[in-house]
């Protein structure tokens, strides 16, 4: 039997999966948390990333990629993925921010809008690198500094798309957790809410200190004084803009 027989008749083929080999923990709905103490992780710089991708294959139609295939047979290896600044496709500005709350009471953000990009040596010990407008590969990272973890009460980290169309059910989002020892922590932005405009990711917080991270996922149809709200930070919120890329 050839190797087209068996292609389309749906036989199934084995593959390697990545395994431990991969190095990461998937944070989801029944396994939602890890300790970073546990991990012996809760030192050093903490980077937490966000990415994101637009799959061609929302505005295509799944017709039109059957016919595709069937006249070229072997598109169906190449990925149908395309970088979220891709114009005429969608106009996304997905950004990642950081809610703080320090064990004297201090309260705060750290996000691109407004230009509050925190402080990595010094209270919040929490720093953004800077503001992706485009989706490129490396997306927007915040820094936490956990050599001040006894100074940390607890941080939530959050994803909004800023001031365009809502797309977060296709903007293939995840959030990735680098720490400075053992495994990265992936949470994905996989739930379907075409309307929501901001999403709770990911918290940390010094329980009797142990940091743990607790994925959160829920997502809102309003920005950050909802989150807030939800969370209970208890911050003023006003109506803010970034400056035109030139």
């Amino acid at each position: 039997m050839s190797f087209w027989d068996g292609l389309w008749r749906g036989r199934s083929m084995d593959f390697d999966s990545g395994g431990a080999a991969t190095h990461s923990i998937e944070l989801t709905k029944r396994n939602p948390t890890v300790s970073l103490s546990k991990q012996g992780a809760a030192t050093g710089n903490l980077r937490v990333n966000l990415s994101w991708q637009m799959r061609t294959s929302d505005f295509m139609g799944k017709d039109r990629r059957s016919r595709g295939l069937l006249r070229h047979p072997l598109k169906m290896f190449q990925p149908d993925v395309v970088q979220a600044h891709t114009q005429g496709v969608v106009n996304v500005d997905l950004d990642i921010g950081c809610l703080y709350e320090l064990m004297d009471g201090a309260k705060g953000v750290v996000q691109p809008l407004g230009g509050f990009f925190g402080d990595l040596n010094a209270p919040p010990y929490v720093k953004l690198s800077g503001d992706d407008r485009f989706g490129s590969p490396s997306g927007e990272t915040i820094y936490v500094n956990l050599d001040h973890r006894e100074n940390i009460k607890r941080l939530l980290v959050f994803a909004y798309i800023y001031d365009q169309t809502p797309a977060f059910d296709r903007t293939q989002a995840k959030v990735t957790l680098y720490p400075s020892n053992g495994p990265r922590i992936e949470i994905d932005l996989d739930e379907r809410q075409p309307q929501a405009r901001s999403c709770a990711v990911v918290s940390i917080e010094n329980v009797k200190g142990e940091l743990v991270v607790r994925r959160e996922v829920k997502f809102v149809y309003g920005f950050q004084a909802e989150l807030d709200r939800l969370y209970g930070w208890g911050l003023q919120w006003g109506r803010g803009y970034k400056t035109k890329v030139g």
